[in-house]
């Protein structure tokens, strides 16, 4: 395994690009938003070197930044779950504009191993914010606005989980904060993957990696407890409305059971059995609640994303 010292400097290195620099500057006010140009996912040809700056692939800080976002909304999820509290201060602070998180509380968990579960994760989503801060040093972003409460609602009546005018809250019971959960973890995994493209060092590809394996396992469990617990209708809306939502047009979700006999399916991958991957996008319209192209913010980033990868 790489030393972290390694990973830190050539980061670092990273940071020096064009999309790192005027994220850089942005940040201190000192170009503006419209002047840098969003939704930076394309890979330049050999015949485009001189194609504006929008055409460009955005570096792997920003790529890695993009992660540490969506790790924030993961972290901040499992704390209020598992804990009753979210991230500590030290660890929302970046550049861009930092938000606070609206919604979250301690889930009553009746079973002491629901709870054992909903710790670990929290605590493995908490040393995934903490190592990419360390990577990136002062080019990390700051935890962006995050909404715990308003998102889960409309996402569930947009999947047909409840009806308009109900309310989901994914810490009111363990049942829901499955399904909750659920929400997340298969989009971190498909997140994770579709980066992969993005990352040409070694030590970066290696690292992120390492986390989507993670991921993967939380996946998982949380696939497997809701099979186990008996949720795989709502569970197998859900997967409906994020493939849905992504805009591919392709199936890249998959819910937790297959046929009419209701045959267990915990492991979402295709006929190859390899994970599907979307691309920064296609993830950006399910966490943001809106498919379609040239959307900023809503949904569980209520302001938006901080960094270079922002708009769908």
């Amino acid at each position: 395994m790489f030393k972290k010292t390694l990973l830190v400097d050539m980061i670092n290195r990273s940071s020096e690009t064009p999309a790192d620099r005027r994220n850089f500057l942005r940040g201190m006010g000192l170009i503006s938003a419209g002047a840098v140009g969003a939704g930076l996912v394309g890979t330049a040809t050999a015949g485009s070197a001189g194609a504006a700056e929008t055409a460009e692939a955005p570096s792997e800080g920003s790529v890695l930044n993009f992660a540490l976002n969506l790790e924030y909304l993961e972290a901040e999820f499992y704390c209020y779950a598992a804990y009753g509290h979210g991230l500590a201060d030290a660890l929302a602070t970046g550049t861009g504009t930092q938000g606070g998180v609206t919604g979250g509380h301690r889930v009553p968990f009746k079973s002491k191993a629901m709870r054992y579960y909903a710790e670990e994760i929290a605590n493995d989503e908490i040393a995934h914010v903490k190592f990419l801060r360390q990577a990136l040093g002062n080019a990390a972003v700051s935890r962006p606005a995050i909404n715990l409460q308003d998102s889960f609602t409309a996402a569930a009546v947009a999947a047909g989980v409840i009806e308009q005018g109900q309310t989901f809250d994914p810490f009111s019971s363990e049942a829901f904060f499955l399904l909750g959960a659920f929400l997340f973890e298969d989009v971190g995994v498909t997140a994770y993957k579709g980066a992969a493209p993005l990352i040409s060092t070694p030590a970066y590809l290696e690292a992120a990696a390492g986390i989507l394996a993670v991921e993967a396992y939380h996946s998982g469990i949380v696939r497997t407890l809701l099979y186990e617990n008996g949720l795989s209708a709502p569970t197998n809306l859900i997967s409906d409305a994020r493939d849905a939502l992504d805009g591919s047009g392709a199936d890249k979700d998959q819910g937790i059971t297959v046929g009419s006999g209701g045959r267990a399916n915990l492991v979402a991958a295709d006929e190859n059995a390899i994970a599907f991957s979307r691309t920064p996008q296609e993830v950006l319209n399910i966490v943001y609640l809106t498919p379609g192209a040239g959307v900023s913010q809503g949904g569980f980033y209520p302001a938006g994303l901080n960094g270079e990868i922002a708009t769908s």
